[in-house]
């Protein structure tokens, strides 16, 4: 089709547009998991005055390469001291005289001699050293960077929003895979929207999703003096997941706060006044750091478990002589500032508090490096299955709580059995290692995820026999949570053809090679492997096979109807997913799965969602992910 890139765009345009004429899609029910109010577009922002050029800029809809956009030489609310004001009507101007830049206001006569007039700093970054807003991205190449045509022929204002309203983390770790490589990219800033938003928009999403490095990688390719006020609300929120509240420091000289012309949400206010006290704690400023505690104190009071928080950072500064003990009877929560805070300052957050928030808190946890690695491990692993830490990455670490663990208390741990399932030179003691690594916890009948993602490179390391027949499913299961696909095939003979063995759909699905003469009584035949979910896993497996290309025509229809998985049924979601994959547009793709996998396990999914996720995704060029992504649903139901 030769116009399909307008098509696309057109098509996304019109979607958001007849939103209304549409029904609100449950979140509750398992077949619909879509947000309510799908695809529907913010109101457009007021245009803001820009203080260069106002000629339009920027990469056009259908362009891979982006035209810098203009860029003043300073910033009019650059570095100002945070008791003083903004001029109202001031202008400033630069004159540079060597190496001094001296700021100049516009007076009117009617000024009071005693006022303290406020100085902005100029922020001197040569004009060679300045990013452009137009493409960022923090991802190097040959690390998954998708290209700036990533998110190509996209209309920003619908799809930001949409990146908003994504409930995160998702059910599937390849997908987050995937996703977060999309967001990192370096790829071409929407013509319709800020640089900067785009970017914010971006990290807001990579912090939701438990990716806290990930997102403040994001959130420093862009300049500070570019920040708007949804950057700054996310470079807060990033700075509290990192576990590093100074990150926040350079944004505070962009940070207007007060009734009437903040730039920031007054509910956040509080925070922002402890971030200067915290800032200038750490730069040995004790009084000015008193005085904005102190300011605090007021709404807060002297006792807020927040202040007290902001307090005890503020101690590690110099010349402060504070020192703060946190206690937390009584608390009953925790939010993205409590932990961010605690877990900067070496204070652990009780576990219990932790049922109070979001599973990406607890990835955040597994990030932060100022807390004992022996307290971090159970969320490391969690992490791990969202995607955050690879196979190689969790074999690290386990390996680092090894070596810190004394020698007497090794034993039975995870880590010591992980490094037997590596190191032991007898193969019983090698397999039987993993084996305790992959015991289900608690009632489930799944293995542990998290063991089977450790012990991947152990897996691969196996010699196929009949020796391990019975664990197969378990061999092949953790070679392809690390993408080992060419290795997991060499088991195949060790399956046959076999449908009631646990490996054969995993390979089905998995493998480069195409399984000839799959019925659908054989699907159901493998449904029954799964002890708890048979009928699910029977239709995962369908909509994995129909989304790759591996059945016929007619065998889909056929089968669409028997396992009742309404692959053929259109709505918004699967149609801009169509779309998207049409334009070539795998930034987008992306962010559509997730929209589609919005839920806390893999038993929320719809099995067409993974149709058309598989299909989307094969159909863009990334069939190895296609086919991880559809194995990675049977391992987990």
């Amino acid at each position: 089709m030769r116009n399909k890139s307008n098509i696309f765009k057109a098509a996304l345009v019109l979607g958001a547009a007849c939103a209304a004429l549409l029904p609100a899609i449950s979140q509750e029910r398992p077949e619909s998991i879509l947000p309510p109010g799908f695809g529907d577009p913010d109101p457009a922002p007021a245009p803001k005055p820009q203080p260069a050029d106002p000629s339009p800029s920027g990469a056009s809809s259908g362009s891979t390469s982006a035209k810098p956009r203009p860029r003043p030489n300073s910033s009019p609310s650059a570095n100002r001291s945070p008791s003083q004001p903004r001029p109202s009507g001031a202008t400033v101007t630069r004159v540079s005289n060597g190496n001094a830049s001296i700021p100049f206001g516009t007076l009117t006569g009617d000024e009071d001699p005693n006022e303290e007039i406020p100085i902005p700093v100029i922020v001197d970054i040569p004009p060679q050293s300045r990013r452009s807003i137009d493409v960022i991205g923090s991802i190097a190449q040959g690390e998954g960077e998708m290209g700036l045509a990533a998110f190509q022929n996209v209309n920003g204002a619908w799809l930001m929003p949409l990146m908003r309203n994504i409930k995160a983390p998702i059910a599937s770790r390849w997908a987050s895979i995937f996703l977060r490589r999309a967001l990192l990219s370096h790829v071409a800033t929407p013509s319709d929207v800020n640089g900067a938003d785009w970017a914010a928009e971006r990290a807001s999403l990579l912090v939701r999703m438990g990716e806290a490095q990930a997102a403040r990688s994001l959130v420093q390719a862009v300049d500070v003096d570019q920040y708007t006020p949804r950057m700054l609300d996310v470079g807060l929120d990033t700075a509290l997941a990192v576990a590093d509240p100074a990150m926040s420091c350079g944004m505070i000289d962009y940070v207007k706060m007060g009734d009437k012309d903040s730039n920031i949400d007054q509910k956040r206010q509080p925070q922002w006044q402890m971030v200067k006290a915290i800032c200038a704690g750490l730069s040995g400023e004790s009084g000015v750091a008193n005085a904005n505690l102190d300011k605090v104190k007021d709404k807060l009071g002297d006792q807020s478990l927040d202040v007290l928080l902001a307090e005890k950072i503020v101690g590690a500064g110099s010349n402060t002589k504070r020192s703060i003990g946190i206690e937390w009877d009584g608390v009953k929560s925790i939010d993205n500032w409590r932990f961010g805070l605690a877990s900067a300052a070496g204070v652990a957050v009780p576990d219990a508090l932790y049922g109070s928030v979001g599973p990406q808190f607890r990835a955040w946890q597994a990030q932060a490096p100022l807390l004992p690695l022996a307290q971090r491990l159970p969320s490391v692993e969690k992490a791990s299955e969202f995607g955050i830490f690879s196979s190689a990455g969790l074999v690290d670490i386990y390996s680092a709580a090894f070596n810190a663990t004394d020698p007497a208390q090794r034993p039975g741990k995870s880590f010591d059995q992980l490094r037997l399932a590596y190191s032991a030179k007898e193969l019983p003691v090698r397999l039987e290692a993993m084996r305790s690594l992959w015991k289900p916890a608690n009632d489930s009948s799944l293995p542990r995820f998290a063991g089977l993602i450790a012990t991947a490179r152990a897996a691969a390391a196996l010699p196929v026999g009949d020796y391990a027949a019975d664990d197969a499913p378990n061999i092949i299961s953790s070679m392809l949570t690390a993408g080992f696909d060419p290795l997991a095939d060499r088991w195949a003979p060790i399956i046959g053809n076999s449908a009631s063995n646990g490996g054969w759909g995993l390979l089905a699905v998995g493998s480069q090679k195409k399984i000839n003469d799959i019925s659908a009584s054989m699907i159901d035949s493998y449904g029954g492997t799964s002890s708890s979910n048979p009928e699910l896993r029977a239709r995962f497996l369908f909509a994995g096979l129909a989304g790759l290309g591996r059945l016929s025509q007619a065998q889909i229809t056929d089968m669409a109807e028997r396992f009742e998985v309404p692959i053929g049924t259109t709505n918004k979601w699967n149609t801009a997913l169509r779309l998207a994959s049409r334009a070539q547009s795998p930034g987008t793709v992306a962010v559509l799965a997730a929209v589609g996998l919005q839920s806390n396990d893999w038993k929320g999914v719809p099995p067409e969602h993974l149709y058309h996720i598989v299909k989307a995704l094969r159909d863009v060029g990334y069939e190895a992910e296609a086919r991880m992504v559809a194995a990675e649903a049977l391992m987990r139901v």
